[in-house]
């Protein structure tokens, strides 16, 4: 079973469509218990990194979350859920992250014809595969919405990049927790292939 956890985030409900087309059981939860029985464990997110920090402390899914690390439940966050690995982002300055992995979330500075946010397609490039990117083409286009982005301080956990301005990291890596900044869920097939590669990760 795929527990996604449920901290007033947004983007749950098609995270869990999309596993559902897989054929997949997922379950929206902020129960502890269901969250460290299950086989994977997916932390969604839209919006803004204070508040989304701030959720997760408020429903105790910090704790729950480094027990899912603890335990090597295999682990994958996504957008938001990215960011909040990191250490923090200057979106909420005074808001730690999880800190699980060494860096910051900055923001894509405006200029040269470039929108922030970034909404749309874009490519990804790979730098170190990983069982979550296997068989996904270098340069595959996902889909993107934000105006901050993951830039860790050890780049061997960064699995594949995209420019937008600055280049950023698209998909890390650190043990068993994976992250993507794009949303597999809103990426077609590509995006598919990904979750698919996720839910067979041991």
């Amino acid at each position: 079973m795929i527990a996604i956890i449920d901290y007033d985030a947004g983007n749950v409900a098609s995270v869990e469509k999309a596993f559902r087309k897989l054929g997949r059981k997922a379950e929206i939860t902020r129960d502890p218990a269901v969250i460290l029985k299950a086989d994977h464990v997916v932390l969604p997110g839209v919006g803004n990194f204070g508040d989304a920090a701030g959720n997760l402390r408020k429903y105790g899914m910090d704790e729950v979350i480094r027990d899912v690390v603890r335990k090597e439940i295999p682990f994958l966050g996504i957008c938001v859920g990215m960011q909040l690995l990191y250490e923090g982002s200057e979106e909420s300055p005074d808001v730690p992250g999880l800190g699980l992995i060494r860096g910051q979330v900055r923001r894509f500075p405006g200029g040269e014809g470039r929108k922030v946010p970034q909404i749309g397609w874009n490519s990804i490039f790979m730098m170190n595969g990983d069982e979550l990117l296997d068989g996904v083409p270098n340069g595959a286009f996902v889909y993107f919405v934000h105006s901050y982005y993951g830039k860790a301080e050890n780049t061997n956990c960064v699995r594949a990049v995209c420019g937008y301005g600055p280049i950023f990291d698209a998909s890390i890596q650190k043990g068993r927790v994976f992250a993507t900044q794009f949303h597999p869920e809103k990426s077609g097939n590509v995006g598919l292939r990904i979750l698919d590669n996720f839910v067979h990760v041991k």
